[in-house]
This record gives C-alpha cells, sequence and structure tokens, in this order.
C-alpha cells in the first residue's frame, strides 16, 4: 500500500533564509539603536556646558576675569557631567574670555561617538569652538 509522505517542519535551506534575513536586520537595526542612544547621550554634555557657561558669568560678573579652576576655589563645580558621559574643563580663562570643554570618558557608550570633545567659549554657546571640536551639527 503507497502512503503519502508529509513533511513536517522546515527544511534546512528554509530554516538558512530566516537565520540570513535576521541578520542582515539585525546589522542594520543594531548600529542604527546605538547611534541614536549616542545622540541622546550628548545632551548630557550640551547641558553641562551651558550650565557651567552661567557660573562662569556669575563669577565674572564680581571678579575682575573668569576663573580657570572647576574646584572649591573656582566654580565650586564637578569635574564630570551629570551623568557621568563627560569630563568638563576650563582650558583657558582670561579676563575677557575662557573655553571650556565636554570630553567622552572613556569606557562609556560615549567614548566612540563621532562628535568627540564639546567645546564652549565666552562667544560662542550654540557651537563648536575651532576645527578640532563638535561641529554645530552635533549641537543640534
Amino acid at each position: 500500500m503507497y502512503r503519502n509522505k508529509r513533511t513536517l517542519g522546515f527544511t534546512l535551506i528554509e530554516l538558512m533564509v530566516v537565520v540570513a534575513l535576521i541578520s542582515i536586520l539585525a546589522a542594520i537595526a543594531v548600529p542604527a539603536y546605538q547611534e541614536y542612544g549616542r545622540k541622546a547621550r550628548r545632551s548630557d554634555a550640551k547641558q553641562a556646558l551651558v550650565a557651567l557657561q552661567l557660573q562662569q558669568e556669575k563669577w565674572r560678573a564680581s571678579r575682575p576675569s573668569y576663573t580657570v579652576t572647576l574646584g572649591s576655589a573656582g566654580l565650586n563645580w564637578p569635574t564630570t557631567s551629570r551623568n557621568g558621559y563627560y569630563r568638563l574643563a576650563i582650558t583657558s580663562a582670561a579676563a575677557t574670555s575662557y573655553r571650556m570643554t565636554a570630553a567622552p570618558l572613556a569606557g562609556t557608550p560615549q567614548a566612540g561617538d563621532r562628535c568627540g570633545t564639546f567645546a564652549i567659549d565666552q562667544k560662542n554657546p550654540n557651537g563648536s569652538v575651532g576645527g578640532s571640536y563638535a561641529t554645530a551639527e552635533c549641537w543640534k
């Protein structure tokens, strides 16, 4: 007597096609998701620098020059951003100018960020300072 053989389950080729499709989708989605996270964490640097800029202006309002010190002898400000992704520094200060930076900390998700170090000075609160810092695109 002849019986119809019915196959149950998937063939190896069907399984390989599904695995290939999932791999392609993951290769596209994972980097996009990581970039989205980096972009969101950039706000940590921007917020810290703008708040630090306000402190510099308060300092200067009652003194003859801006301060180069973040610690208790100066602005009494922490050296890392609120969420801990960036190291803050005042790289220069004088009677009429200053430059402050927020550099990504090693070991954090921001360490590999394409924008790199953010900088701000007394004239440029919303853009990059010089060619070696984050561009205006990164400040958006």
